[in-house]
């Protein structure tokens, strides 16, 4: 309806105090751009219009630093804990207990802060409008200084009069800047654009956070976040009258603060720097080098696009050109690239990492150099350049994404628009570059080619780059932080420490304090009223094919998704199961015996959209079950169908193991991998850990790619000589009992006619029944986890899981999802993340029958360990209102209800079939979940634990907090 009556607007018109200023039609989002700007204010907005009913708001802002405080991160935070429409601590956290979203996040980026938020309810899409405009425009930062000291930092001082540093985005920060990686790439940045925001860290370094002032917070807010300043999005099926109204009225009453102009967001001119160095408390298998390129500037659609494809068939896989050079050459482990668009001069970063080479640091640019000059003057291989653009192609076609449309056109639109209000979907429109691309390609083959024209002038001719080496150090005792904090002691007196006491009390006051009800009674909340009728969704039938298939007949834009799922139960051994995660690992980067290893990379390339192998395990949810499978998922435009069955039979039929140098190199990836996984993602690694101390499923899943897993890779790593000698012989064992059609289901989503190709194609996937002798997997008893775990980082990751007997049962379920977001939403929220320093907390029941409690990057070990153990006693004492519970009802219900795209549709009802859940399960769920009262709630609370006794406990962190404990954790070193 909203979609017809656009087609009136013309340029020129006025709706509301928002003029149209330019109209265009989009086939790649099957819809049109509307642009308008607001006259008053000359604030600018886009109507992406469609028929997507998942619609999305964004208001974003221009915000380059000219500083490393990271004050638009915090106050990215800050304007979120209240305004002046809204005056509760938290009205963020309050949108996520009672919204229907389907996104609700903001983001800080190196140049931009962007607040979006999506729903399917056009009423919920509004509040959440209508939230966000007053957090923005009218924050409670003017006259709430705690909520500066709360997200960004404070000083803490403990009995003996110990300084520390707090705050939300100074832990944050600590633990991002732990990742060498990051620290790394920030480290090339600020020598590529030494005179720009871009050199600077946007995120807040913790060295220089607490330098940010109180004034400078505010003054830089008042500069900023002012409607001459911002972009607004709005995307999908809407009546843009109504909703231009909307915001307009709000436009209207923003404060104009003449705090003055933004920081600028220049060019920087060329440099080229010598090398350098620093160095970083961290372990020496993390020694890397950097190499930034600087690629020209966002205006330059097409060249950008020509450059991603390009850096795909230098570097996007092991066998690509650069990248097999690179890697033939020893100076390190691995290597590895990031193109980074979403700036004003795009970027290409090359990294050396675990290096071998003492000459690495002289030897690597001049290697890229030469090697990227030889390809363009010998021609770079025509296969693979249209191996590249396929693959690029597939990608902006199926735009498969975890997240709604509008939210990722959001980001695309702001590629160029930030830069340009001239080029509003500058990266949203695809097909003409596309063509461009593709003529492109015809010209290369020749000398001189557009493509070796192009890797010429940027790596080999470019007067803008730079080169940094991370060095790493043993962590001494004494950092800097603690050194400055004994000397700001040292300078103090005991009044000053006093005082410091007395703010922080206030602070927790004002932090414990409730919103009050009148001021909670303000915000926007959905009722039970607004939900709509659920969507039944299409369930797969069992089709007349050689093999066992499920058919998931989805609307799929084109597109045909396989799965082949193998049951590993009966064929191979506990002890095997590493093995079989190697095999995962290596499969379809090695030759075949029609294809060499460069080839079938190039044939996967050109004619899939993705080829995986992994592996999965299911438990039927019970602890005492587990069935780990190898997962081969596949996808490909229609008219390649035959494809997705003769390229992975290829593979498992006949890959050739014995090239063990490039065994060895996915492998040592492989490792590097799972140390940055515990790094970045230590509470997902440490709850899958706590599960194995109960469950079957989770003992499998640690064996099969999580720390025993890791233990296991690290040994043969070490090595390698002779455990190499027999792991190819091992591996082609392995492949032929696991890829047999005795225990194989495949799943097909697309078309009934694309189905049909494929199996025509297919026949029975060369799989031949397996030997009589069948195995028969035994897992060992769990045996309870305690264990401390030691990463190079200045933060922790606390896990705590434990059994539940009220956890699993089906009357239950719809109340433990209520119980799970209220826990983690006021209870964790507050004490952990809020009064404790945590950037991140949760709590999760399963329907295996256990919970979990997890933190992320949390200041604290024990302190948080105690906030999980009063989570019982809290629940069984929760009184919400009848309001507060009804939005928790409803936001819950949005969870079941939330849209799903048709590859994720049919993962998710494969994996439910083979965990033996009833295709009505979330329905019924969902009715659960509305029923859910109080007392079901309260209930629940005796069965959380209130001491750590017979639990599990699982902490990755740094050395000293993890010694510093008192939970008697076994201290382990993981690196």
């Amino acid at each position: 309806m909203a979609i017809q009556e656009s087609r009136k607007l013309n340029v020129g018109d006025r709706v509301d105090d928002f003029t149209v200023t330019g109209i265009e039609a989009l086939p790649e989002i099957s819809g049109t751009a509307y642009v308008f700007s607001h006259t008053p204010s000359g604030a600018r907005l886009l109507w992406l219009a469609n028929s997507d009913d998942n619609r999305s708001f964004a208001i974003a802002f221009k915000t380059p630093p000219a500083n490393d405080t990271g004050v638009f991160h915090i106050l990215e935070h800050s304007v979120l804990c209240g305004s002046d429409a809204y005056p509760v601590k938290e009205p963020f956290v309050n949108l996520l207990k009672a919204s229907m979203q389907t996104f609700l996040n903001a983001m800080t980026f190196p140049d931009k802060t962007v607040y979006p938020v999506a729903s399917t309810n056009v009423t919920d899409l509004e509040n959440l409008m209508s939230v966000y405009l007053d957090a923005v425009l009218h924050p409670a930062i003017y006259q709430r200084k705690h909520i500066f000291e709360q997200e960004g930092w404070h000083l803490e001082a403990d009995d003996a009069g110990t300084l520390s540093y707090n705050g939300v985005v100074f832990n944050e920060m600590k633990g991002a800047l732990s990742d060498p990686d990051r620290a790394l790439y920030d480290q090339v940045s600020s020598k590529l654009f030494p005179d720009t925001a871009y050199g600077k860290e946007s995120g807040g370094a913790p060295r220089v956070i607490p330098q940010l002032t109180y004034e400078e917070f505010l003054n830089t807010h008042a500069r900023h976040y002012d409607l001459s300043n911002s972009y607004t999005i709005l995307y999908g099926d809407l009546d843009i009258a109504r909703e231009l109204a909307f915001i307009g009225k709000r436009f209207a009453g923003a404060e104009k603060r003449h705090a003055g102009s933004p920081y600028p967001l220049d060019l920087q001119a060329p440099v080229s720097p010598k090398p350098a160095r620093f160095e970083m408390a961290t372990t020496p298998d993390n020694s890397a080098i950097g190499l930034g390129y600087v690629l020209g500037t966002a205006a330059q659609r097409v060249r950008m696009l020509a450059a991603d494809i390009l850096f795909d068939t230098l570097m996007g896989s092991n066998e690509a050109l650069l990248k097999r050079v690179l890697l033939d050459s020893g100076l390190a482990d691995d290597v590895s690239y990031y193109f980074s668009d979403s700036m004003l001069q795009p970027l290409l970063f090359l990294e050396l990492k675990g290096l071998r080479d003492t000459e690495a640091s002289q030897r690597f640019r001049a290697l890229v150099e030469s090697t990227c000059a030889e390809l363009a003057a010998s021609g770079l291989p025509y296969d693979k350049l249209e191996a590249s653009v396929a693959q690029a192609e597939f990608n902006l076609r199926e735009h498969d994404l975890p997240f709604s449309d509008g939210i990722e056109y959001t980001q695309k639109s702001l590629e160029s628009w930030l830069y340009d209000d001239a080029r509003p979907y500058d990266y949203i429109k695809y097909e003409d570059a596309l063509t461009e691309l593709k003529n492109m390609l015809a010209a290369s083959g020749r000398p001189k080619g557009a493509f070796e024209t192009l890797l010429l002038e940027l790596v080999c001719h470019n007067p803008h780059c730079a080169q940094v080496e991370l060095v790493p150090v043993e962590e001494s005792g004494s950092t800097e932080e603690t050194e400055e904090l004994a000397q700001l002691q040292q300078s103090m007196t005991e009044d000053n420490i006093a005082r410091i006491r007395i703010e922080v009390k206030t602070l927790r006051v004002e932090q414990e304090t409730p919103d009050a009800p009148e001021d909670i009674a303000k915000l926007p909340f959905l009722s039970l009223s607004d939900l709509e009728a659920t969507k039944a969704q299409p369930q797969p039938h069992e089709v007349e094919a050689p093999l066992l298939c499920l058919a998931h007949e989805l609307d799929t834009h084109g597109i045909d998704y396989v799965s082949h799922y193998f049951d590993l139960t009966h064929a191979v051994s506990y002890d095997e199961l590493p093995l079989v995660g190697i095999l995962s690992d290596v499969l379809g980067k090695l030759g075949t015996d029609a294809h060499t290893a460069s080839d079938l990379d190039t044939l996967i390339e050109a004619n899939l959209g993705d080829l995986s192998f992994s592996t999965e395990v299911y438990s039927r949810d019970r602890i005492d079950s587990a069935q780990p499978t190898m997962v081969v998922s596949v996808s490909a435009l229609a008219d390649r169908v035959e494809k997705l069955a003769t390229i992975p039979k290829e593979i498992w039929g006949s890959t050739n193991f014995n090239d063990l140098a490039r065994l060895k190199d996915i492998l040592t990836q492989r490792r590097i991998g799972l140390e940055q996984y515990f790094i970045g993602s230590g509470h997902a690694a440490a709850l899958n850990r706590t599960f194995t101390s109960y469950a079957q499923s989770a003992t499998v899943s640690d064996a099969l790619g999580g720390l025993t897993f890791y233990h296991y890779l690290k040994e043969l790593l070490a090595h390698w000589h002779e455990r190499s000698q027999i792991l190819p012989a091992q591996l082609a064992d392995l492949a032929a009992r696991i890829f047999c059609a005795n225990d194989v289901v495949v799943s097909f989503t697309g078309s009934a006619e694309s189905r049909e190709k494929f199996w025509r194609a297919a026949g029975s996937l060369d799989l031949a029944m397996r030997p009589s002798h069948d195995r028969t997997l035994i897992v060992p008893t769990p045996t309870l986890k305690r264990e401390g775990i030691v990463i190079p980082s200045n933060v922790s990751y606390v896990g705590f899981g434990f059994p539940n007997a009220f956890d699993g049962q089906p009357e239950t379920a719809g109340t433990w999802q209520v119980v799970s977001r209220a826990m983690t939403l006021d209870y964790l929220w507050n004490e952990v993340r809020v009064k404790g320093g945590a950037y991140g907390v949760g709590f999760r029941p399963s329907l295996m029958g256990l919970d979990s409690f997890f933190s992320y990057r949390d200041p604290s070990v024990d302190a948080t360990l105690e906030r999980y153990l009063s989570a019982g006693a809290w629940l069984s004492s929760w009184n919400p209102s009848d309001t507060e519970l009804e939005g928790y009802i409803v936001a819950s219900v949005a969870t079941v209800d939330a849209p799903v795209r048709p590859r994720a549709l049919a993962r998710r009802q494969d994996i439910e079939r083979f965990n033996g859940r009833p295709t009505d399960r979330l329905e019924r769920l969902r009715e659960q979940i509305l029923h859910t009262d109080t007392t079901h709630c309260q209930a629940l609370g005796a069965s959380l634990p209130t001491d750590a006794a017979d639990t599990s406990i699982v902490v990755f962190g740094p050395r000293e907090a993890l010694e510093a404990s008192q939970l008697d954790l076994e201290i382990i070193d993981l690196f």
